[in-house]
């Protein structure tokens, strides 16, 4: 039996070959680690359920490094997945469950988004950035401090970048969308514009993006429109989870915890408020990548000014 296994969370998509790049990219992770036991999981459209894949790690190895394929602290990071170590904990009392923080916006990050653009500026043979627009654009989020970190990451990429205009839009869930991001630029002058979606992987609602894209190329001819693609398999990537797992393995305080322990999460769910509980193993069907009967993040939106200790997420 080995000492630890790396239980790697995705989101998970009714598109397949969204789930297919995670488990592309868990194969790319064992190459770089191959003394490491990494296993897959997915909050929901998989078979191989959160509690399955729980169920997986705690059966093969004493403790557990629960790791969220997660940009953004919305209901997953903060209901769902703790929900779910929860039952785990309940169900395997003599395996440590450990939790790391998702991948939150960072430095790292925005060096993937300033690789993107600089791409999509070749691509489009080098314009004047003054009069090219940038529009970051994300899954959306009831969480206000979800929809806070991708606005930080705009701001961010407006200072170390020559674009006079660099926009937040959201696919989904609030506002604005795409095309009123695009319509703003349009008035502001702006002759190109690069859409830089934030997202991990292939799934609907990216399909849907690049549908947008060439709609909005029809409605405005004058403009020309780059769309880059998603993070994916950049080795950023690999680096923050590495550095989460290392972080945990050597009692590195967390400042960045998600809701391991938080008492909302216990009201949420004496009250009905609770995220997704996905002890079955069939895949959810919502009609769509994220949406739900409550928008699908029906998160706890209030902010997290203390750092959750680490021995919150040791338990």
């Amino acid at each position: 039996m080995s000492t630890e296994t790396i239980l790697l969370v995705g989101h998970g998509s009714r598109e397949k070959s969204g789930n297919d790049e995670i488990e592309a990219f868990a194969a790319q992770w064992r190459e770089r680690q191959p003394g490491w036991r990494i296993e897959v999981c997915f909050i929901e459209f998989s078979e191989v359920t959160m509690s399955e894949g729980l169920r997986r790690a705690a059966e093969c190895a004493p403790r557990v490094v629960v790791v969220p394929l997660i940009l953004n602290a919305a209901g997953h990071v903060k209901m769902d997945i703790p929900q779910a170590i929860d039952g785990a904990r309940l169900k395997y009392p003599m395996v440590q469950f450990l939790y790391a923080p998702h991948l939150t916006a960072c430095d790292p990050i925005l060096a993937i988004l300033r690789r993107r653009l600089k791409g999509a500026m070749q691509a489009l043979d080098m314009p004047d950035p003054t009069t090219t627009g940038v529009v970051i654009l994300g899954r959306g989020s009831s969480d206000r401090q979800a929809n806070g970190d991708m606005a930080k990451m705009a701001r961010w990429l407006l200072e170390e970048t020559d674009h006079e205009l660099v926009d937040l839009a959201f696919t989904g869930i609030t506002y604005p969308r795409l095309e009123k991001a695009v319509q703003r630029q349009s008035l502001q002058g702006m002759k190109q514009v690069v859409v830089l979606p934030y997202y991990l992987f292939n799934g609907t609602l990216v399909e849907r993006i690049a549908r947008q894209v060439e709609n909005l190329k029809a409605q405005y001819p004058t403009i020309r429109f780059v769309s880059t693609r998603y993070f994916g398999f950049e080795p950023e990537i690999f680096t923050l989870l590495e550095q989460r797992v290392n972080d945990l393995r050597r009692g590195a305080p967390i400042a960045l915890m998600p809701c391991d322990g938080c008492k909302f999460r216990d009201f949420a769910v004496e009250h009905g408020l609770g995220g997704h509980h996905h002890d079955d193993a069939v895949p959810h069907s919502h009609g769509d990548d994220h949406p739900h009967p409550h928008d699908h993040d029906q998160d706890h939106a209030h902010d997290h000014p203390q750092a959750h200790s680490t021995a919150a997420a040791i338990r």
